[in-house]
């Protein structure tokens, strides 16, 4: 078979571009390799871009709900007291339902979780274990999202692996059974937190959820009603200061003075701060300490480079009441952003007179109020004691291991006093003395737990004392 001279040409310049590894044409032309490469990779950086943005943009930390009256509710992903509350619960979950919302629901009063796709139940199994109550892992109720998925997380704190591991929120994951590097399981009891489900659950659960599919935790607290014996008062305690002596549980105002009145409260603010990092950033992660984070603080602990976690810090901030780790635990989340946590759960707590803008306290516009502190303090006694506990220097590391700092000097402590759970003291030129301090004390053989809140003293602790004297000395339980 012959060929035409053009046609072997054409045939020529087509092998030409066939030896070529890549060759490009624009409007019917043949652009030279030398370009085309160029040109290929600038291609391929500007659709990688494009797919980082997009894989990267913020889908929002909102979620909005139809109220009752037509109104729009933002539910903020992050711990939710009012989740507590069986029909406020039940009213989130059915408009997650009716909105056609995929997501996670973690019932941990009944301990079942359920997986819903589109609005419908897809999945749905019991819950083995959860995070313990009153330890640094128990889970709060509230709507969060998953952050992370790893098909087998190894905890460098509890030194064991965690499979089919999704993580929701700082401290929070949803696994299966843990087991040791050396392959042997974790004992039964054994509680290094989360939600844990059956193996096979916990992977079904792992290859049915995407990332970012919000996880709504729910489990019946007690809400400060339960029915509790009644006080007689047998007599009146005066006072100068700002003041509040009250029962958590049945919220009986033992004596009072200007309880809603506004006050600095200087290193009492370290609790909130306490409180928001435990809920938003896990207590093993650590933070490389830098010059910004070395502020002036009564015993200096931290120099410039070292690596401390975040659990040792809070034992720095809430015993110590160390300046230095108030800056620095803030470094996971940003400054900026971690204060507008601490006024964002302060809202959520019911704390409508207070107002945080420093995670130290040492400015004098960290304000509250004796009433709102009774707030905090309820809270904390039933959600989070182990905050508590760790001012004073009785928190529970087994997990985690001895910490870094084993001198500390406990600043918070009462001299004479027993029962007390824990507190924090506050001082500064703007708001003098103060404290909210913690105790469980026996009233006619019956433990009560009662919170003092002092501000504006001369003496804080002293007068603490007093009124707690006064309490034990004063009342009776009455039918």
């Amino acid at each position: 078979m012959t060929f035409s001279d053009e046609t072997k040409k054409e045939f020529e310049e087509s092998e030409t571009r066939e030896n070529d590894v890549v060759h490009v044409h624009f409007i019917h032309r043949h652009i030279p390799t030398i370009i085309s490469y160029p040109l290929l990779a600038f291609l391929m950086f500007v659709v990688g871009v494009s797919i980082f943005l997009y894989a990267n943009t913020d889908n929002g930390s909102t979620i909005m709900l139809q109220g009752s009256e037509g109104e729009k509710i933002d539910l903020v992903y992050g711990s939710w007291p009012a989740l507590q509350n069986a029909h406020f619960f039940q009213k989130t979950k059915e408009e997650f339902i009716s909105q056609g919302t995929s997501f996670i629901e973690a019932d941990l009063s009944a301990m079942i979780i359920r997986l819903y796709r589109n609005g419908e139940l897809l999945k749905e199994a019991p819950i083995q274990t959860k995070g313990r109550d009153g330890s640094w892992w128990q889970t709060p109720a509230g709507l969060y999202k998953i952050s992370s998925k790893e098909k087998n997380h190894f905890s460098s704190f509890g030194r064991v692996f965690m499979p089919w591991s999704m993580q929701f929120q700082g401290n929070f994951f949803i696994h299966g059974p843990t087991h040791y590097p050396d392959g042997s399981p974790t004992p039964a009891t054994y509680s290094g937190g989360c939600i844990r489900v059956s193996l096979t659950d916990a992977e079904e659960l792992y290859r049915l959820a995407d990332r970012d599919t919000p996880v709504l935790v729910f489990e019946e607290s007690f809400n400060g009603d339960k029915k509790a014996p009644t006080y007689k008062n047998k007599n009146l305690l005066p006072g100068s200061v700002v003041y509040l002596a009250a029962d958590l549980e049945n919220n009986f105002v033992f004596t009072e003075n200007k309880p809603r009145e506004k006050r600095p409260i200087a290193s009492i603010t370290k609790l909130m701060s306490a409180l928001v990092a435990v809920e938003y950033i896990n207590v093993e992660r650590e933070v490389t300490v830098d010059s910004s984070m070395l502020a002036s603080t009564s015993i200096p602990r931290l120099k410039e480079d070292d690596r401390v976690s975040v659990l040792d810090l809070l034992s720095l901030l809430l015993v110590e009441s160390s300046n230095e780790a108030a800056v620095a635990v803030t470094a996971p989340v940003g400054k900026d952003q971690f204060i507008k946590l601490m006024n964002t759960k302060s809202e959520a707590l019911g704390m409508s007179d207070s107002n945080f803008v420093d995670t130290s306290g040492v400015l004098a516009a960290n304000i509250s109020t004796a009433e709102d502190l009774f707030h905090l303090a309820k809270y904390l006694y039933y959600n989070r004691s182990f905050i508590l506990h760790m001012s004073m220097g009785n928190e529970n590391r087994t997990v985690y291991g001895p910490s870094t700092y084993d001198t500390l000097q406990n600043l918070n402590q009462i001299s004479g006093v027993e029962g007390m759970v824990g507190g924090k003291t506050g001082l500064s030129s703007s708001a003098s003395h103060g404290m909210l301090a913690v105790f469980e004390i026996e009233i006619d053989n019956q433990k009560r737990p009662v919170a003092i809140i002092v501000l504006g003293s001369d003496d804080a602790k002293n007068d603490a004392k007093m009124l707690l004297r006064y309490v034990k000395d004063s009342f009776s339980l009455g039918d």
